[in-house]
């Protein structure tokens, strides 16, 4: 079988190795050198983690010391093609293809496809809309820059890199200098420190990603998709969330003609290029272009959801077979589900003891999938400042576009009022039992239920009630019923345990109750939950029961129904 060598396969990118195999070819993933810097190393870690979730046999090799050493250890393996898996494999993948006569883009073009302020610079030579900006490398000369310009609001941004990280989003002449202060020595998201910056007008509009396939010069849009970012103090310019566009929009149209000139100005032959794009009162003008599978992690099978297609395996049909490419052409832009991806924020540093998330994401309607870090708590998760420093992404799809933004609102609520279920350090509950604490709340409740029906009490404390199915937290596992009514009165079994246990454990309480039910949580319950009565609502909420109004004789519960 042909040999097809992708060039760093990371995020995105690892669904080519599934894709060459189904087309009866040998995916060689092409390992680029490792950085000796903590950054380095921090990304070295993203390519171990997508090499392990590479569900499919490839064949490994490293970068060599020299270029040449590399393109006779790739030619010896014949390859039918060379592609870019990722930013950091386009220079690379681009090289090599050209050297060994495969199908690629114009190696006269390279740098206008990688470097943030030659793109914009081979826009202007078009006579396309442009950013204005300035190559830097001192904060004198982006002094320079601003004053000669006149400019007030600027973005500062390595001329290489990826994921946002060391953009600083700057309102004066002061903050840009601050910014430039912090990040001008600093290494890029894939460890190298000699990366100058770009100074450049900022642009305020609404920010867009358009992804194309090119097959011999004609492109096509896979997905399109919009962006939610939020700036921080410190000028961060952070996701907040980004949607799937599923119909153009007044404005849209324009954007993909542009994205379609951008291609051209760049010389695109073949293969994915994933923009991102400004829209404003003028129009569309490019922030920057990517040639490579768009990132975020995006499962083929997601995509194909979404989309019925998948940008890798397009960008495959657009190398090997242009008869499919053109026929998804003529197809036209058509989304067969909604889509929004959550990005969570994390407002301060924080030693995260557990991840409540994880069980809570997954019980909602429209989720896909989550992707949030393992624990260690040696290692404190940072305050957001790029998508790197996020605090882990959830997936929702589903065919109706309320339920999907119902959904992402719920995260967004707790991101915002309750983020200890999202990460939590242990805060927010109470972490001392009150042996002296009165439980007339849960008796005089007892004492009314027998009319709401049958009855499932999750207790630490027994009561002498016959008509009451009483079970302690170990023995709910075993319960396989529903119940007209769930009562949870538990303290001395969770005061101490960490929040994602205790979310686990209230979670499959709460499943108990049937259709048309109630759940009630006391006081003396959720005080000792993450972020306490609020923590014990969103509990209710993930399983998509409806709060019901405090009764005013039955004060300090959390009262909700099945609907």
């Amino acid at each position: 079988m042909r040999n097809i060598v992708i060039v760093e396969c990371v995020s995105t990118g690892i669904n080519y190795v599934q894709d060459i195999l189904n087309r009866n070819y040998s995916p060689v993933v092409l390992q680029t050198k490792a950085v000796e810097s903590e950054e380095g190393k921090i990304y070295q870690k993203l390519v171990e983690s997508s090499f392990a979730a590479i569900d499919a046999d490839f064949e490994l090799i490293r970068e060599k010391d020299t270029y040449e050493e590399t393109l006779e250890m790739v030619r010896k393996y014949d390859p039918l093609l060379v592609v870019p898996g990722s930013e950091k494999g386009v220079i690379l993948a681009t090289k090599l293809a050209n050297d060994l006569n495969l199908l690629c883009n114009p190696i006269e073009n390279l740098d206008s496809m990688t470097l943030k302020d030659k793109m914009q610079e081979r826009l202007a030579e078009k006579g396309l809309r442009h950013i204005r900006g300035r190559r830097i490398s001192s904060i004198e000369e982006a002094v320079d820059f601003y004053d000669e310009e006149g400019l007030k609001e600027v973005v500062v941004k390595p001329i290489y890199g990826a994921g946002s990280v060391g953009v600083r989003v700057c309102i004066n002449k002061e903050e840009m200098i601050r910014a430039l202060e912090e990040v001008l020595d600093d290494v890029n998201i894939f460890g190298y420190s000699d990366v100058d910056f770009v100074v450049q007008e900022r642009i305020d509009g609404e920010e867009y990603i358009v992804n194309t396939v090119s097959c011999a010069g004609t492109h096509r849009v896979t997905t399109i998709w919009k962006y939610a970012k939020i700036k921080t103090p410190e000028g961060g310019h952070i996701y907040d969330y980004q949607t799937a566009v599923n119909e153009l929009g007044l404005g849209e149209a324009d954007l993909v003609e542009y994205a379609y000139k951008v291609c051209d100005a760049m010389g695109i032959q073949y293969g994915p290029v994933h923009g991102e794009f400004m829209l404003d009162e003028r129009g569309p003008v490019l922030i920057e272009v990517n040639c490579r599978p768009m990132g975020g992690g995006m499962d083929a099978e997601y995509l194909d959801r979404l989309s019925g297609q998948h940008e890798t395996d397009s960008a495959l049909d657009s190398y090997l077979n242009p008869d499919k490419f053109n026929f998804e052409l003529r197809k036209g832009y058509h989304l067969y589900e909604h889509s929004h991806i959550k990005y969570f924020i994390i407002p301060n540093d924080i030693l995260a003891q557990s991840n409540p998330m994880i069980h809570i994401s997954d019980k909602l309607k429209t989720h896909y999938k989550s992707v949030l870090d393992e624990i260690n708590q040696n290692q404190p998760f940072l305050k957001t400042q790029d998508f790197e420093s996020t605090g882990g992404t959830v997936f929702l799809i589903h065919p109706d576009a309320y339920e999907v933004r119902k959904d992402l609102d719920f995260l967004r609520s707790i991101e915002k009022n309750a983020f200890q279920l999202v990460l939590s350090d242990g805060s927010q509950k109470r972490t001392d039992l009150d042996e002296a604490e009165s439980f007339e709340d849960v008796r005089y409740l007892l004492n009314m239920i027998h009319a709401y029906g049958t009855t499932l009490f999750v207790t630490d404390q027994i009561f002498d009630y016959n008509n009451i199915f009483q079970v302690n937290p170990d023995e709910i596992e075993g319960i396989n019923a529903e119940f007209d009514c769930v009562i949870v009165n538990l303290n001395e079994s969770i005061v101490n345990r960490k929040d994602d246990y205790i979310v686990s454990l209230f979670l499959k309480i709460i499943s108990k109750v049937k259709v048309g039910g109630l759940i009630f949580i006391p006081h003396s319950t959720y005080q000792y939950t993450a972020n306490g009565r609020l923590g014990a609502e969103v509990l209710v909420r993930a399983l998509d029961l409806k709060l019901q109004l405090p009764l005013h004789d039955l004060k300090g519960f959390v009262i909700a129904s099945k609907q």
